[in-house]
């Protein structure tokens, strides 16, 4: 009796000893997290290619934080815990110090109205017009900065109704009619339904992306926006590629 419970025991340690039925069991894949700080031009993007990503690499996690470049690399600066940075334009990056950086996109910038388009908004000289009300991103906002060069270029003085903090603030005044045309990114109106927009093909900013933390996920992740996988879904949202 006593041989044939230390042989039950002796089976339910060794597995592998005591019978081969069915496949051998796979070990654990780890779970890692690594956060991602990002343009709020980003979301989009990002958001899609997180499960690509993760899909080549079991067990990892992407989290984002999306922003105003210019408030992810205070809050950098400031200590948040960020494995990777994406800016949207290569000044914000260099703002944060970061070394090894790489332009992974470029993104053109648009004049957006509503849908109808009532005002008849089509060029920069437009948005100086009596009665046009225009809402910008603030000066330190890559895309605020970027619009700022564009009416200089153009000769056009413009009083904004509103400075916003990110692109999103934008689109948003002129989504909800508190603004009669923005500025801000051709990737807005194509990932729109309420907006209409009109390109300044002169006019792009280039992504950047650097790792904050240095590890093996951080550089992947990096990396992986530079594949054919990570440019494909960047282009069919209106990103161009790296210059």
């Amino acid at each position: 009796m006593k041989a044939g419970i230390l042989a039950a025991l002796s089976c339910a340690v060794v597995v592998s000893a005591c019978g081969s039925d069915g496949p051998p069991a796979r070990a654990s894949v780890a779970s890692r997290t690594i956060t991602v700080f990002a343009a709020s031009s980003l979301t989009k993007a990002f958001t899609a290619e997180a499960k690509p990503f993760e899909a080549a690499h079991p067990g990892l996690h992407v989290r984002f934080s999306f922003a105003g470049s210019q408030s992810l690399v205070v809050q950098i600066k400031q200590g948040a815990p960020a494995d990777v940075l994406a800016t949207a334009d290569t000044a914000s990056m260099a703002a944060a110090g970061l070394s090894g950086s790489r332009v992974f996109a470029r993104n053109r910038l648009s004049i957006i109205t509503a849908p109808a388009n009532p005002k008849h908004i089509a060029t920069l000289r437009d948005l100086a017009r009596p009665g046009v009300r225009v809402v910008l991103a603030g000066p330190t906002v890559p895309v605020g900065k970027a619009a700022g060069k564009a009416l200089a270029a153009a000769g056009v003085t413009v009083k904004p109704v509103s400075l916003e903090q990110d692109v999103k603030g934008v689109v948003t005044k002129v989504r909800l009619g508190e603004a009669d045309a923005g500025i801000a990114y051709v990737t807005d109106v194509k990932a729109a339904t309420d907006i209409a927009g009109t390109p300044l093909p002169a006019v792009s900013n280039s992504y950047p992306v650097a790792v904050v933390t240095p590890g093996a996920d951080a550089t992947a992740f990096a990396e992986f926006l530079l594949s054919p996988a990570a440019q494909s879904v960047l282009a069919s949202l209106g990103f161009l590629p790296p210059a």
